[in-house]
Parts: structure tokens; sequence; C-alpha cells
């Protein structure tokens, strides 16, 4: 690669990306608030003004002030460092849980959907009925059951959120299977492995890989609930749902900044993966943005 093509690299980077962002402003949006987010996942050494498992016991509940910018909780932790810390978590839970859903629901679906008949239908059914059931008791349920260790909540999140790609791949699927690419590779006496994995999974990943942003929203949110709920990540350990859940108690006497920041920044994550997530749909199928 020459000089001037490794320069010009950038611009053309830079153009796409603008390109894109006039495509679709919710999912330039969208990438902008994640960005923040990983940023301050990736540097949260730096940013952080303070430990955010140090306490200081003078300063119990303090209000948001020079020293601690979003105040402190009822350990005299700072709220601050601690919401930062948090994103890691996040990002953490989010990204595992979705590839774990990711890696169980995408061969899952390409293969019923491929087969078809009672080995598809048989699945379907199987799938359908965990979905139904309330998905935060299934959750408390299995977590309770297994522990509440880190790794086993980004294992139930993932398992819950299969059946969601298996579905998407799986709809994929039935509409280009009897497609004249597949036919031809029949033809040619491709093993079902080649079709399934060459031919059919780089056509039908297309619905998964929009749903991956919405999913990891929701990854957040239902890992979030669980602490909130007292069944997850627990304290001291700098998780926004279990920040918010400690925080919870103390609205009421008027300390607001234990709970208020730790839900603030969970909100603007979800936003912010709901908006890439939606936008990315509006970029894969342009049909789907010209019928809004």
């Amino acid at each position: 690669m020459s000089a001037a093509t490794a320069a010009s690299l950038p611009a053309r980077l830079g153009r796409r990306l603008v390109g894109l962002a006039r495509r679709s402003p919710t999912m330039a949006i969208g990438a902008a608030i994640i960005l923040v987010f990983a940023l301050l996942a990736i540097f949260h050494g730096t940013v952080m003004p303070h430990d955010p498992v140090r306490a200081y016991p003078s300063e119990v509940l303090k209000p948001p002030s020079a020293r601690f910018w979003f105040g402190t909780d009822g350990n005299g932790m700072d709220v601050f460092s601690r919401v930062i810390y948090g994103s890691l978590y996040a990002f953490g839970i989010a990204v595992p849980s979705v590839a774990i859903g990711l890696a169980l629901g995408v061969p899952i679906g390409l293969w019923t959907g491929y087969k078809g008949g009672l080995l598809d239908e048989t699945t379907m059914r199987v799938f359908d009925a965990l979905r139904v059931f309330p998905i935060i008791i299934l959750a408390l349920a299995i977590v309770a059951a297994t522990g509440q260790s880190l790794a086993n909540v980004i294992f139930v999140i993932g398992l819950i959120d299969a059946p969601i790609f298996v579905r998407v791949v799986r709809a994929e699927v039935l509409a280009l299977r009897s497609s004249n690419f597949v036919e031809a590779a029949r033809a040619l006496g491709n093993p079902t492995w080649r079709i399934l994995f060459v031919h059919l999974l780089p056509n039908a990943l297309r619905g998964a890989i929009a749903q991956t942003s919405v999913r990891a929203a929701w990854a957040v949110r239902i890992s979030a609930t669980l602490a909130f709920l007292g069944v997850g990540i627990q304290q001291p350990t700098p998780e926004w749902g279990a920040m918010i859940r400690q925080g919870a108690e103390f609205i009421v006497t008027g300390q607001w900044w234990v709970a208020i920041f730790p839900g603030c920044a969970l909100i603007l994550l979800v936003l912010g993966f709901n908006m890439f997530g939606d936008g990315a749909q509006d970029v894969l199928d342009p049909q789907r943005k010209s019928g809004k």
C-alpha cells in the first residue's frame, strides 16, 4: 500500500461515516451514545476521580459537589466513579450475552428453517413456550438456582434471548431455501453443511445482525432489573441496577442522586442501543424505512 493510499483511508472512512449518518441520523445518534459509554468503559481508570469501591465514612450521602460530582452513596462511595465503572459491567454483560444468543440461535434457526417438517415445528413450539413464560420470572428462577455470579447472569440472559435469533434466522431461511441459487447448489451436489453455511448463512444473517443492538439493550436492562430485584450482581459491585436498588430507599428522604444518576446512565445506554438498532434496520432494509 502506497503512502498516498494510506493517507486517503481516513478521509474515505470519514466520508462513508458522514454518508451513513445522512442515511440514518437515528443510527448515528445511537452510535454516538454507545461510543461515549464504550470510551468510558475502556478508559475508566483515567476518567474516574476516585476508587469506585472505596468508602469515605465521613462523606456518607453527601450531595453533588466539586469533590464528588454525583455525590456519595449510603456507604460513602463516589457515585460518579461508580457510574463510570458501571459502564464496564454494562458492556461486559451485553456483548457476551448477545454472542451467546447468536451462537445458540443462528445454527438452530438455520437448521430447522432448512429442514422444515416435524423437526421445525417441534423446535419452534419449544422456543415459543420459552418466550411465553414471563421472562423476568424465568431469569430470576434460573439465576437463583444456578448462583448469582456474573458468568451465570450472562449465560442466563444469552440462553433466554436465543429464541429471538432462532426465529429471525429461520424466517430468512424459509424465504431463501427455494431460491434459484439454493436449487443450483443442490443440483451441483453440494452437501447440506455447505448449502447452510456457504449459501444460506450469509444471506440469512441480515435480520440477526440488525437485532444485535436491540438485544444488547435488552440484556443491559434485564441485568439491571435482576440486580435491582436482589438476584444478580450485588453491592458493593458498581453495577447500575444494584446502585439503583440501594439508592431507591434514599429517594424518600431526599438523597435522590444515589439512584438518579445510575438510572440516567442506564436509560441513555439502552436508548443508544435501541436507536442504533432501529437505524441499522433502516439501512439494511430500505423498504422498511420507506414504509414508515
